[in-house]
């Protein structure tokens, strides 16, 4: 146990002047809802640019990516507390059944993006219904 004891003390930054940098992937939280023409999904990722969000869909799998930096990060600052991770992002969400070819649109309001996945055939009936 002394041993596990040590290692973590080595790996603490040295000094109170240097910001501890965050090398683990931050894991934001989700809410995925089934809705009547597709899926509404909300990622709370406050701090976060727009410009660094990247999204992918894989048959089953949604995937947002991205990072969160430490625009406020002053040099010589002492830190205190640091509870905030400020690093690369990932988080990986499941559907029971495929989404790939989904109609996606994307809000990012108040610190939560917001995806709505519609369902290929139901974006395909309201741009006709839009056109009529």
């Amino acid at each position: 146990m002394s041993e596990s004891i040590d290692r973590f003390f080595r790996r603490m930054p040295v000094g109170r002047h240097t910001r501890p940098t965050a090398e683990r992937l931050w894991c934001p939280s989700a809410d995925v809802l089934e809705t009547p023409d597709g899926w509404l999904v909300k990622i709370e990722l406050a701090g976060v640019s727009p410009d660094e969000v990247e999204i992918t869909i894989d048959e089953r799998t949604l995937h947002v990516t991205g990072v969160r930096r430490d625009a406020t990060y002053t040099e010589g600052a002492l830190y205190y507390q640091m509870e905030i991770t400020y690093s690369r992002f990932s988080k990986k969400l499941q559907f029971p059944q495929a989404i790939a070819g989904a109609h996606v649109e994307q809000i990012y309001r108040d610190g939560l993006l917001v995806l709505h996945l519609r369902r290929r055939d139901e974006a395909r009936t309201q741009s006709k219904g839009a056109a009529a």
